[in-house]
């Protein structure tokens, strides 16, 4: 007992933690305020861009709004994240604001653990071989933990154009509920951003969380296209609309139409409306949370399903 009291003292908490939620979420609110209102953005703001760190929303909420997340059930505050004011981007009579993170914090952990915490995760992060954040500061990582705050949902995005077919994983996707418009920021040196720019089309897999070693294990299609369809350890199934191949086991299909794209710091924004949405099955969909989010959740007796590895 006494090895895992003073193992947080020792040991950081763990960055993320793979979760099992019913989509969407409906854990955590989140919450745009500024100058005395507030909207709720739980169903509009994602990532758009991690270097810089920038948030896009289909609200304009001034030059330097704050993103504030809630648990619902005890309507405590886990984190806020200080936002300025960068850019905006216009597309099919929507615009939406991209916003810069300035600053951020949690309540997730109590003084002086979480100082304590953010020491050693900034020390192992310095240490460790690169990662798929490694292109960040230690700081903006724990920023980008805090959005997390709100489970992010991991999909399967599909591309299937002549010469290229390709399937991989992405977490920084989601509505923009305001504008009608699904984003989906994907890092600029993926190998299929050319193929969509160019066809313009995606099918989107959600995926059980059961299914979650095989969709880790096709990460690596970042950087190398899919070879043949034949070849994924799983059965296809053709997308209603455009016959993209997408997961026959998938919880939900969505076909997006891509209306927009364009350079975010690190990442490709691409904007997209959803043509055709299959409901296939009822299960818990694959999640990522911050890892102190779940060690909040498990201190109060609520903590997520963690899927097993298989």
């Amino acid at each position: 007992m006494w090895k895992d009291w003073i193992r947080p003292f020792v040991r950081p908490l763990p960055q993320w933690s793979v979760v099992a939620v019913a989509s969407p979420q409906q854990a955590v609110a989140a919450n745009l305020c500024w100058n005395g209102a507030t909207a709720d953005v739980t169903s509009d703001h994602t990532v758009a861009s991690l270097r810089p760190l920038t948030i896009a929303t289909s609200l304009d909420a001034g030059p330097h709004p704050t993103l504030e997340y809630r648990d619902r059930a005890s309507g405590r505050r886990l984190g806020v994240l200080q936002l300025a004011r960068a850019a905006a981007v216009s597309s099919e009579g929507s615009t939406l604001t991209l916003y810069h993170v300035a600053a951020g914090g949690h309540r997730c952990l109590a003084w002086p653990l979480r100082p304590w915490n953010t020491w050693l995760q900034n020390r192992l992060m310095q240490r460790t071989a690169p990662s798929p954040h490694s292109l960040m500061a230690p700081a903006a990582t724990q920023q980008l933990m805090i959005a997390y705050l709100s489970p992010r949902p991991v999909i399967l995005v599909s591309v299937d154009a002549p010469g290229h077919h390709n399937i991989f994983p992405m977490d920084l996707i989601g509505p923009l509920g305001r504008s009608g418009l699904f984003a989906l920021a994907l890092r600029s040196t993926n190998v299929s951003v050319p193929t969509m720019r160019e066809s313009r089309r995606v099918a989107l897999s959600c995926m059980p969380a059961a299914m979650k070693d095989a969709v880790y294990a096709l990460s690596v299609h970042h950087k190398q296209p899919l070879t043949d369809w034949e070849a994924l350890p799983f059965p296809v199934r053709r997308s209603r609309t455009f016959g993209i191949p997408a997961v026959a086991a998938a919880l939900r299909i969505r076909e997006l139409e891509i209306v927009h794209s364009e350079e975010v710091g690190s990442h490709t924004l691409f904007l997209g409306r959803v043509v055709s949405e299959e409901a296939l099955a009822q299960a818990t969909q694959l999640h990522h949370t911050a890892g102190f989010h779940q060690a909040w959740r498990r201190r109060h007796g609520q903590p997520f399903t963690e899927p097993r590895t298989a």
